[in-house]
């Protein structure tokens, strides 16, 4: 069976905190309200764009208004990619892995549509054999089904499969899938976030071996 890696974007793959934080302030400027500073806007990352807009609005001490999210997603998707950069290491590290059996899948909480656009401008869109963004499923991280329908649509199955991810939403849906996992340090989680968690990862070759450990290419 050929071995899967899902991978988390936001945090993971690429350091999508620029575009977050400028769309989220344009959104805070329009409504009247103080803006963030970019450390803020990645401690509100990682459940989906829905309860991003609702933690910024509760920290400002309101509820956002109807149209707040439909804003919000109306002027990301035009910007998704303008500052958005991956972290080092990881095109080489995703080129690798698909040279070395492993067939490659996105697991993310962002919308499917921003997530694909932001795959597709960094280039890494031909190497993925599926894309389960936030709103790709009735489900999303850290329920366990949003990482299996994933999996199902990668053609890969749990015992040969690694899920890669910085926030506990990714430990807790590899655990409930039964599916192994590594927490990267690197991305907006703490370090707490780790628990439950078959390997840490503080650099990319260290996530490099990780995989190989916990899914040895079969001979």
């Amino acid at each position: 069976m050929a071995r899967t890696l899902l991978l988390d974007l936001d945090g993971t793959l690429v350091d999508t905190v620029p575009d977050i934080w400028a769309t989220l302030n344009r959104l805070m400027v329009s409504r009247g309200l103080p803006t963030f500073s970019q450390p803020e806007t990645a401690a509100m990352i990682g459940d989906g764009v829905a309860v991003l807009v609702r933690r910024a609005f509760a920290a400002r001490g309101v509820a956002p208004d109807a149209e707040a999210l439909i804003d919000f997603s109306r002027d990301y998707d035009t910007h998704v990619a303008d500052a958005s950069q991956p972290f080092p290491g990881v095109p080489e590290f995703l080129r690798d892995a698909a040279a070395n059996d492993w067939r490659l899948a996105i697991c993310t909480n962002k919308p499917e549509s921003a997530a694909r656009t932001l795959l597709t401008t960094l280039g890494f869109l031909p190497l993925l054999r599926a894309i389960g963004g936030g709103d790709s499923f009735p489900v999303r991280k850290p329920d366990p089904a949003h990482l299996l329908a994933t999996l199902h649509a990668a053609g890969g199955d749990p015992a040969h499969t690694v899920m890669v991810g910085d926030h506990a939403n990714d430990v807790a849906a590899a655990r409930g899938a039964g599916v192994k996992s590594v927490f990267v340090t690197w991305g907006y989680g703490p370090i707490a976030m780790a628990a439950g968690a078959d390997a840490v990862a503080s650099d990319i070759p260290a996530l490099a071996a990780a995989i190989q450990r916990l899914v040895p290419l079969s001979p």
